[in-house]
């Protein structure tokens, strides 16, 4: 490849990429014909990441759609891998895209991959230290 490289001219070189990257999800073969209807996309929760959105509830809400699909011979695996690109917006959508592409092969992986992304360690941290810095004040009962 590298050798294929070095006989281009610089404008081969700088010309773009035509050939489209796959998408970093990699889906598993399916044993029935199969499409996303578009009623079950706009039914989809979408996720914007904006500061205070809770990703795990993104995921329960985009998990109550994802249920009420019940095809012949598809997996419910199968459809939330197909249907959560459609969830996201802006930004996140963007993460999703710039993901290596085949790196995704299933939910249990994608799922991971979005929650560490959208609720990373130090806002744990964060939630875990308000918790533990809850005092009581004079005159409050146990139960305030």
């Amino acid at each position: 490849m590298a050798a294929a490289n070095n006989n281009r001219t610089l404008k081969e070189l700088t010309n773009p990429d035509l050939n489209q990257q796959p998408l970093c999800i990699e889906y598993p073969e399916l044993d029935a014909a199969f499409e996303l209807k578009s009623g079950l996309i706009h039914l989809l929760p979408t996720f914007r990441g904006l500061t205070g959105k809770d990703p795990y509830k993104h995921l329960k809400e985009f998990y109550v759609v994802c249920s009420t699909m019940k095809p012949q011979g598809i997996t419910e695996e199968q459809i939330k891998l197909r249907a959560f690109p459609f969830s996201l917006a802006d930004l996140e959508k963007d993460w999703l895209y710039y993901l290596p592409s085949g790196s995704i092969q299933s939910w249990n992986e994608m799922k991971k991959l979005f929650l560490v992304k959208y609720f990373p360690a130090s806002r744990a941290a964060n939630i875990r230290k308000a918790i533990c810095s809850i005092r009581q004040c004079n005159g409050e009962s146990l139960y305030e």
